[in-house]
């Protein structure tokens, strides 16, 4: 929905809105917040809401603080619940510079920058993610645990799966807020939940990660429930993934789609998919971008991390769905929800564009399952495969111009940096599994 500044302030006035929460997203996907009350609405719409952009993990230095809040005015909506004095609403904001300019550390910023790159070229990219969450009890403090919720299974009923009431509160939640909700599912992990909700142009789609996320862990909190997108929480079990759909149209018409071909997509998704692969080494590190990411991207659970492609077959990186004609799609496999929206929806696009621009023409498509091959068999027909650790992700992210110059220098270099530490911090301490191996055998 489309709104002007004066729209706002009536549907503030008209709503009894009483604080406005001015939200945007640092480089590593966590949602910051400004709260103001109404009285301060006139100056948030003219982009007078300044913040100290140092005390941003990722975004400036100290003699560089000073930025502001531009709020997206289309992004208004009134959150679905409300305080004893009165209602809250959000804006999705863009962030300033100082001097005015766009922000080029913001990732929203980024992501716009190639969507308009797509829009130069004639399309508009559209994407619908599938998210996966667990539901974990927490103990007398309020901290979670890594206890289950239930121990359903994958689809099963509201009689085994506990968590069938939370995930209805924040379906209906989600509706209130505009989203179209087309599923919303136990899934094949005990405490595991999926809520899909209808695909939208990448922007808005992003944006709406971002709320999801949001609002259900706040809703699994008025359960007593605490809600991750951590990919990999429980060993032994499945891990939550985000798989990523996304087509390009041109004039309204699903450039993805060729009813003469063999297989019902165009060139242009061949050629999308191609510079898809061809980068995806370089993106995993933003796509997964945890420690923890990488112990879900394992073969265990069929987990897809061999760089391949199939019209239906699930076991390759990338899998085009069954469904043709408006609904023709590529499917990318290995995200997780952790990772930073905007951030991995910019590379993705800026990959695929690539592909199209060059003409590239993907390898060939796969249809074996790739699990049941031997290593060998894997090596014959060319199919490599993603980093094992987030260490040779940076390695492959460090390399690849492509990823540079879609984030830019600065949301390059800090991002290179904060993974860096993050995984030195990790190898430095000592864990569990190593206490358990070698305390009392040495």
């Amino acid at each position: 929905m489309s709104y002007s500044k004066e729209d706002i302030v009536r549907l503030v006035e008209e709503n009894d809105v009483r604080f406005i929460r001015l939200q945007f997203t640092d480089i590593f996907g966590t949602m910051k917040n400004v709260a103001i009350t109404s009285r301060q609405l006139n100056k948030a719409l003219n982009n007078e809401c300044f913040f100290d952009g140092s005390s941003i993990e990722g975004f400036v230095r100290m003699e560089e603080a000073d930025m502001y809040l531009a709020p997206d005015l289309d992004t208004f909506q009134l959150m679905p619940w409300s305080t004893p004095d009165g209602n809250i609403a959000r804006l999705i904001c863009d962030v300033y510079t100082g001097e005015g300019k766009p922000f080029e550390g913001d990732p929203r910023y980024i992501l716009k920058k190639v969507i308009n790159e797509a829009k130069d070229l004639g399309y508009t990219f559209n994407v619908g993610p599938e998210c996966e969450f667990f539901l974990f009890h927490t103990n007398d403090d309020g901290s979670p645990t890594t206890n289950t919720h239930d121990n359903a299974g994958y689809f099963d009923l509201g009689h085994i799966d506990l968590g069938e009431e939370a995930r209805r509160d924040m379906c209906i939640a989600l509706e209130q807020m505009g989203f179209e909700i087309e599923a919303s599912h136990h899934e094949v992990a005990r405490g595991q939940h999926e809520i899909d909700f209808k695909y939208d142009n990448a922007l808005k789609t992003a944006d709406n990660i971002m709320t999801f996320k949001s609002v259900v862990k706040t809703i699994a909190q008025s359960h007593g429930l605490h809600a991750t997108f951590m990919p990999k929480p429980i060993f032994g079990i499945s891990g939550s993934g985000m798989h990523v759909n996304m087509s390009l149209s041109k004039d309204g018409i699903n450039a993805f789609f060729d009813e003469k071909d063999d297989l019902g997509i165009s060139e242009d998704a061949y050629s999308f998919i191609a510079g898809l692969l061809n980068h995806i080494k370089g993106i995993v590190v933003v796509t997964n971008p945890l420690v923890n990411s990488y112990k879900r991207l394992v073969p265990d659970y069929e987990a897809p991390i061999y760089i391949s492609w199939s019209p239906k077959n699930r076991s390759p990186l990338v899998r085009i769905p069954i469904s043709r004609g408006k609904s023709t799609r590529v499917e990318l496999r290995c995200p997780d929800p952790s990772c930073n929206p905007y951030l991995a929806l910019a590379l993705c696009l800026a990959a695929g564009l690539e592909g199209i621009k060059k003409k590239l023409t993907p390898p060939k498509n796969i249809e074996a399952n790739i699990f049941d091959m031997t290593e060998e068999q894997r090596k014959e027909q060319g199919i490599d495969r993603l980093p094992d650790n987030l260490y040779d992700a940076i390695v492959e992210f460090s390399k690849d111009g492509l990823v540079k110059d879609t984030l830019g220098d600065h949301a390059f270099q800090v991002y290179k940096e904060a993974k860096n530490l993050e995984w030195d911090d990790y190898r430095a301490k000592v864990h569990q599994w190593e206490i358990d191996q070698y305390l009392s055998k040495f």
